[in-house]
C-alpha cells in the first residue's frame, strides 16, 4: 500500500487501489463497502472496498478475515498481507478524506453532513470498480444511517446489481471485512506517519485514540491549541469537541453580522459607515469637514436635493 499520493499532501483527499485482477473482468463479481475512523476527531476518515469473484467467496473466507474492529492492529496487518497476496483474484481501492476535508465540507455553507459525505464517497468507490471493469453482481455495505434507505439509494443508483445494507455488515460479509481491514490498516498507517504541515516542533505522538472522550485526545488538544490559528489540520476543527475548546481557550473573534447594514455595524464599532458621507445631512451636519482637492480642483460639490 503505498500511501505517497497522500502524504504528498495530507491537506486533501486522496483514492489508492490495487491492480485490478483479470480474474474480476470476466467473471462475475462481489464487492464489500466499509469505512475506518468515522468517530475521532484527529485524522482521516477511509473509506475501503474489497472485491472479488463471486466464485471465490470461499477462498476469501478461507483468508479469515474479520471486523477490523475486533483485531489487533498486528492481526491487521497480518490479514491484509494475506489479501494483498491474494492479489490474483482479490482487488481492493481505497478514498483517504482528510480532516481538513472532513471539516470545511461539515461548515461550508451549503451544509454537507458527515452521512452524505460517506454515502457520495462509497458511490464513488463503487462507481471506481465499475468504471476498471470489475463485473460487480452483488455489493455489501455496512450502513450509514437508515439501513433500507441506504439500499434503495444505492438499488436505484445501481440498477441490475444485488444491493445489501446491514448494521454490522462487516462482521456478517467476508468481503466487508475484507474492505474493513483495508480501510483500518490505511488509517493506522496515515495517522502514525502524518507530517504536520505546520512549524510545530517536535510533536507528541502520545495522542490516544483520537476519539473525543479519550482522555490522552483532550490533554493533546488542550496542548497543540493556538489561541489565534487554532488547530493544525490533523485536527477536525468541525467536531464539537475542538469547537468547545476553542470557544474556551482561544482568542474571541468577532465576525460581524452578515445581515447587519453598514449603518448599525458603523455605529456599534463608534465608527462612521461610508454610506453616512453620501447622506442628504452629511453636509449640513459636519461643515468642519474638509472637501478632498479632488473636488474642489473639478468645482464639484455635493447636492443635498436633487
Amino acid at each position: 500500500m503505498d500511501l505517497g499520493p497522500f502524504e504528498a499532501d495530507n491537506s486533501v483527499s486522496c483514492r489508492l487501489s490495487s491492480q485490478i485482477p483479470d480474474i474480476c473482468r470476466t467473471e462475475d463479481c462481489c464487492l464489500g463497502v466499509d469505512e475506518a475512523g468515522r468517530g475521532p476527531v484527529l485524522g482521516p476518515m477511509v473509506y475501503g472496498i474489497c472485491f472479488c469473484p463471486v466464485s471465490k467467496k470461499q477462498e476469501l473466507k478461507d483468508l479469515k478475515v474479520a471486523d477490523s474492529k475486533t483485531l489487533s492492529e498486528e492481526e491487521r496487518e497480518n490479514l491484509f498481507q494475506n489479501l494483498d497476496e491474494a492479489k490474483s483474484y482479490v482487488g481492493w481501492a481505497l478514498h483517504i478524506l482528510s480532516p481538513n476535508t472532513i471539516s470545511t465540507s461539515m461548515l461550508q455553507r451549503t451544509k454537507y453532513n458527515l452521512n452524505a459525505l460517506s454515502h457520495d464517497t462509497a458511490i464513488g468507490l463503487i462507481q471506481f470498480a465499475l468504471d476498471s471493469g470489475v463485473q460487480l453482481k452483488e455489493i455489501f455495505v455496512d450502513t450509514v444511517g437508515p439501513a433500507e434507505k441506504y439500499e434503495d439509494k444505492l438499488s436505484q443508483r445501481f440498477p441490475g446489481i444485488e444491493v445489501t445494507v446491514r448494521p454490522k455488515a462487516d462482521s456478517l460479509f467476508p468481503v466487508v471485512s475484507a474492505a474493513s481491514i483495508c480501510a483500518k490498516v490505511a488509517r493506522d498507517r496515515v495517522v502514525k506517519g502524518w507530517k504536520f504541515a505546520e512549524d510545530l516542533g517536535e510533536v507528541d505522538a502520545d495522542y490516544g485514540s483520537g476519539y473525543p472522550n479519550d482522555p490522552k485526545t483532550k490533554a493533546w488538544l488542550l496542548k497543540y491549541l493556538d489561541p489565534v490559528f487554532g488547530y493544525p489540520q490533523f485536527v477536525r476543527f468541525s467536531w464539537s469537541t475542538a469547537q468547545t475548546l476553542l470557544d474556551s481557550k482561544a482568542v474571541t473573534v468577532h465576525w460581524d453580522d452578515d445581515e447587519e447594514d453598514g449603518e448599525k455595524a458603523a455605529k456599534r464599532m463608534n465608527n462612521k459607515s461610508m454610506l453616512s458621507f453620501f447622506s442628504a445631512s452629511a453636509a449640513s451636519n459636519d461643515q468642519s469637514r474638509q472637501t478632498h482637492r479632488f473636488f474642489t480642483d473639478r468645482r464639484l460639490k455635493g447636492l443635498s436635493n436633487l
